[in-house]
C-alpha cells in the first residue's frame, strides 16, 4: 500500500496525514469504511445504506480494496467486502471524527446516532497523550519535517 502506484502523486509525500487523506479522505470512502465497521457487506448493502451512485460506489470500493483497506470474498453470487487490519486501524480515526462532530456539527438537543461500548455506555473522549501518558495539544507538540 505504501509503495508508489504507477501515476500516483502524493499531495505531500512526507506527511502521514496527507497520505492518509489521499487514500481515504473523500467523504464516500470514509462512510464506506464507517459502514464496514458494522461487519461484512455487499455492494447492494452499501448502496442501500449510503444512497451513493453505483459508479462512485464501485470506484471507491475498488480503491479501498486496491489500497488494502477492504478485502473482498465471494458469498454466493455476490462479493462481500470487509475491513482488513489496515481498515480496522481506522477505527480510532473514525471515533475521533465522530466525537469532533458531536462537539461541533450538532446543535444542543439535535438528534444523532450514538457509539457505545458493548454494555451501552458512551465512549470516553479521545485525547492524544505523550509517551509518558500526559495529554498533548497543538501547543505542546511539533512536527519534525523531512528535509
Amino acid at each position: 500500500m505504501a509503495e508508489r502506484e504507477p501515476g500516483r502523486e502524493w499531495t505531500d509525500p512526507t506527511c502521514p496525514v496527507a497520505r492518509t487523506i489521499d487514500l481515504v479522505g473523500d467523504r464516500w470512502s470514509l462512510l464506506i469504511v464507517r459502514d464496514a465497521m458494522d461487519g461484512p457487506a455487499s455492494f447492494t448493502e452499501f448502496h442501500r445504506r449510503l444512497g451513493i451512485a453505483r459508479n462512485i460506489l464501485s470506484d471507491r470500493l475498488r480503491k479501498l480494496v486496491d489500497h488494502g483497506i477492504l478485502s473482498t470474498s465471494p458469498s454466493g453470487r455476490r462479493h462481500v467486502y470487509e475491513l482488513t487490519g489496515a481498515g480496522k486501524d481506522l477505527f480510532t480515526a473514525i471515533v475521533a471524527l465522530r466525537q469532533w462532530g458531536e462537539r461541533h456539527a450538532f446543535t444542543d438537543g439535535e438528534p444523532r446516532s450514538r457509539l457505545t461500548d458493548a454494555e451501552g455506555r458512551p465512549l470516553a473522549e479521545l485525547r492524544p497523550r505523550g509517551h509518558d501518558g500526559t495529554p498533548v495539544t497543538t501547543d505542546t507538540t511539533r512536527v519534525e519535517r523531512v528535509v
